[in-house]
């Protein structure tokens, strides 16, 4: 079990292997980076959290949950809380929507901190504040339930989706959210604008959008790896959960991190920051695409969809 004072997390891959944070997205756990692990855990000490008021981690860890007070940053710095009790001064992070904002907020306030930087299926900003007070109100009174009545054609790619065993594993997280949580996590999506801060990051950066998100869509990141100096945008067929699409989320993460192990098998850090071509300019990103068959992972949300 983790400290009280940290947020609730897995760790797993060798002990003197470079650090790589995942991030989650709003009402999933760790589990949606799972089917990752296998090929992540070879290379890095890969240390997956969970958000305030989500499966393990409490409500309570929050500076002031009250309504309204939560920001990206109140839930970075508990995250930093994480890396610095593991030792890492450095580290890489990927990280999913709300995960995703974390990891640009850390990226532009703690540059000497992230080694490399991987956006998924995330925004600079959130649209409008009203949507998201909303829904903090709403679970505030009546818990997540009418998340659970309303999401499955919104947060899922196709009706068979729902059914997988991933999928039903994320909709139980988000069932048994708590509603203090969730809401304050709401209420950071509310006043997340991270616009004016993508200049700032220097980190080695891929932006992954998903061709079929409608919470962030592919504007959205392009938004960002325009605003980020060198960034890398590659374009998956997806929903907003990029884990619908396993084999092209790994094989980007697995470029951009440039994973290699040396002959004795010693795990090694990648090479970051280095391209097969040469790094782009802001407003210029690079832009690839990749598409395999879908298969089965929660996605297809709506602008006011979990996130």
């Amino acid at each position: 079990m983790p400290p009280p004072h940290l947020l609730h997390h897995h760790i797993r891959g060798p002990a003197d292997a470079p650090l790589l944070l995942l991030g989650p997205s709003l009402g999933t756990s760790t589990a949606i980076w799972e089917r990752h692990l296998p090929f992540l855990a070879r290379h890095f000490r890969v240390l997956r959290y969970d958000l305030p008021g989500h499966d393990g981690s409490p409500t309570g860890l929050l500076r002031d949950p009250a309504p309204g007070r939560t920001t990206v940053d109140d839930i970075a710095s508990l995250v930093l809380d994480l890396a610095d009790h593991h030792g890492g001064d450095r580290f890489h992070y990927a990280g999913i929507s709300l995960g995703g904002a974390i990891g640009t907020h850390l990226a532009a306030h703690h540059r000497g901190r992230v080694a490399s930087l991987a956006l998924v299926c995330t925004s600079a900003h959130f649209g409008t504040a009203g949507p998201w007070r909303e829904r903090a109100d709403l679970v505030r009174r009546e818990g997540t339930a009418p998340l659970l009545r309303s999401s499955p054609d919104r947060w899922f790619a196709s009706p068979a989706t729902a059914g997988t065993p991933l999928a039903r594993r994320l909709l139980d997280t988000l069932r048994s959210a708590a509603p203090e949580g969730y809401a304050a996590c709401c209420d950071a999506l509310a006043t997340c604008d991270l616009r004016r801060d993508l200049a700032k990051i220097s980190a080695p950066t891929l932006v992954i959008g998903g061709s079929r998100d409608v919470a962030t869509p592919v504007e959205h990141a392009k938004e960002l790896a325009q605003g980020i100096s060198g960034a890398v945008l590659e374009i998956v067929d997806c929903g907003h959960l990029a884990c619908e699409q396993p084999r092209a989320l790994r094989s980007a993460l697995a470029t951009h991190l440039r994973m290699s192990r040396p002959a004795n098998g010693a795990p090694k850090s990648p090479p970051v920051g280095r391209r097969d071509a040469p790094l782009h300019s802001p407003g210029a990103p690079q832009e690839k695409s990749a598409s395999v068959m879908p298969s089965g992972c929660p996605d297809g949300h709506s602008t006011n969809s979990i996130r």
